[in-house]
Formats: structure tokens, sequence, C-alpha cells
């Protein structure tokens, strides 16, 4: 159980931060990049759910569950591999977040008219939030990658996996909130020449 009492602690104000195993790393490390983006891409999704709460209850549902993942996401990457904590197990991403997170992505495409064009983001504001939540998230990838690639692959691969799943929702599910996609922005490629 999280128990925070004091909200600032004074550590950090030389430009640092800890990991789960007490290391101390600059605030501009890879690692904390990418556990920093994972968190605004679910800033991003809360932002996102004050337009999905009332109109689209499902969809809600299935980000409220990413949310918690998300955080799942960030305890994970702040816990480099190899960590050992006498009395803890270190909470990592696993499988069955990456199957229920595709089940859910294959449920929403399913309903949707097939793409016959990239979409704009945009649409809806529910769409348009989503989508700016995707873009983010497919941030907190790239920045994932970036800090795997720095420290030989210490990331584990069902974290890699979800974050790139989160994305794939992120669209699916801006399309869902678009008319099951009938209200789809599509690019007209050379429109404006």
């Amino acid at each position: 159980m999280v128990k925070l009492n004091k909200i600032y602690t004074r550590t950090g104000d030389g430009g640092t931060t800890g990991l789960v195993n007490g290391e101390r790393r600059a605030k501009s490390d890879l690692r904390i990049e990418a556990f920093g983006t994972v968190d605004e891409a679910n800033a991003c999704i809360g932002l996102a759910r004050l337009y999905t709460a009332t109109d689209h209850p499902a969809i809600d549902e299935m980000l409220e569950r990413i949310q918690n993942d998300l955080f799942d996401l960030g305890a994970d990457l702040a816990t480099p591999g190899g960590t050992q904590i006498e009395g803890y197990e270190p909470l990592r991403i696993v499988e069955s977040q990456v199957a229920r997170i595709e089940a859910d992505i294959d449920a929403l495409n399913a309903r949707l008219e097939p793409l016959r064009s990239f979409v704009l983001p945009g649409g809806t504001p529910a769409a348009a939030a989503l989508h700016l939540a995707r873009t983010v998230a497919r941030r907190a990838e790239r920045a994932m990658v970036a800090a795997n690639e720095a420290e030989a692959q210490d990331i584990g691969s069902e974290a890699m996996k979800y974050i790139n799943r989160v994305s794939d929702f992120l669209f699916v599910s801006a399309r869902a909130v678009n008319g099951m996609g009938s209200g789809d922005v599509l690019w007209v490629p050379g429109a404006n020449r």
C-alpha cells in the first residue's frame, strides 16, 4: 500500500530522482524521461475521460483500467531489472495486461468502418483528446525504446508491448467515439496544393 503524507521531500532539488532500488538518477536520464512521459500520457487519458465518462461509458471503463495499468508501467520502469529488495516483489507489466488491452482493441475495431485513408486527429472533442493521448503514448514508447537501448535491454518485453498497445487502443477508441469511424476526419493527400 502506498502512503504519502508529505508531497515535497527536497531530495530532487539538485536535479536527481530516486528509483525503487534507491539509486539516484538525473532527471534527464532516459529511464526517468520514459516513466515521466508515461505519466504525461496518463494525464492526457484523464483529460479524454472528461468526454468519455458520460457518452461512452464502456470505453471510459477501458480507459480507467489503462490509467491504472500505466501506473503499474511507471512502477515497472522505476524498478530496473535485477532489483532485489527483501520482502518486495517488483511490480511488472504482465502478459495478461497485454492480452486484456488487445481484447479491448479487437472488440472496438470489429465494429469500426474500414479505413479508407489516414485519419486526421479530430472529430468530436472526445476523439481529439484521445488522439492527443495517443501521440503522447507514442512518445512514451519512443522514450522507453531509447531507455531500453541505453540500458542493455533492461526493460521487460511485456512493458514494451503494453505501451505499444496503449497507443493502438487510443487510436481505435478515438475512431469509436467518432461515430464508429463515420465521423473520422480523413487525410486528403495534396488537398491544399
